[in-house]
């Protein structure tokens, strides 16, 4: 005859591989982060900006490549896309990527776009202030 404390301990056990099989694993977290640098660029209304960036500083850790970009961009602008960020390519934890942006000349005003950082299950925005002036 089997013990109560065996029994117990069977129970426990029994519990506790049914509860690993519910909970999220910690390989499912995501270890890394956009931060937000609080970018601001000035150009004029006239000339725009062609062939700049923007910086995606990524901090932490990560086994698949991110990707990055940037969106909502003042109309006529356009990018050739960002810094493409391989596994195990952060020294120090952090890694500074960069999305090349052409800002086309624009009418006057201050336009918000979004540099992105996505691993293909998480994607993360931050904002960069674009202030269109007559002169800088």
């Amino acid at each position: 005859m089997k013990s109560t404390l065996q029994r117990a301990a069977g129970l426990l056990l029994g519990l506790a591989l049914v509860l690993v099989g519910v909970l999220p694993t910690p390989a499912a977290a995501t270890t890394w982060e956009l931060r937000d640098v609080e970018q601001r660029m000035c150009v004029t209304s006239d000339f725009g900006h062609p062939n700049t960036y923007f910086v995606a500083p990524v901090f932490g850790s990560w086994t698949t490549t991110i990707r990055t970009g940037i969106q909502k961009m003042p109309p006529g602008s356009s990018s050739l896309g960002g810094s493409v960020i391989p596994p195990g390519s952060n020294y120090g934890s952090v890694i500074i990527g960069f999305v090349h942006i052409s800002i086309a000349p624009a009418p006057v005003g201050v336009y918000i776009a979004e540099v992105w950082a996505s691993d293909g299950v998480v994607t993360q925005t931050v904002p960069v202030r674009i202030n269109v002036q007559v002169r800088c």
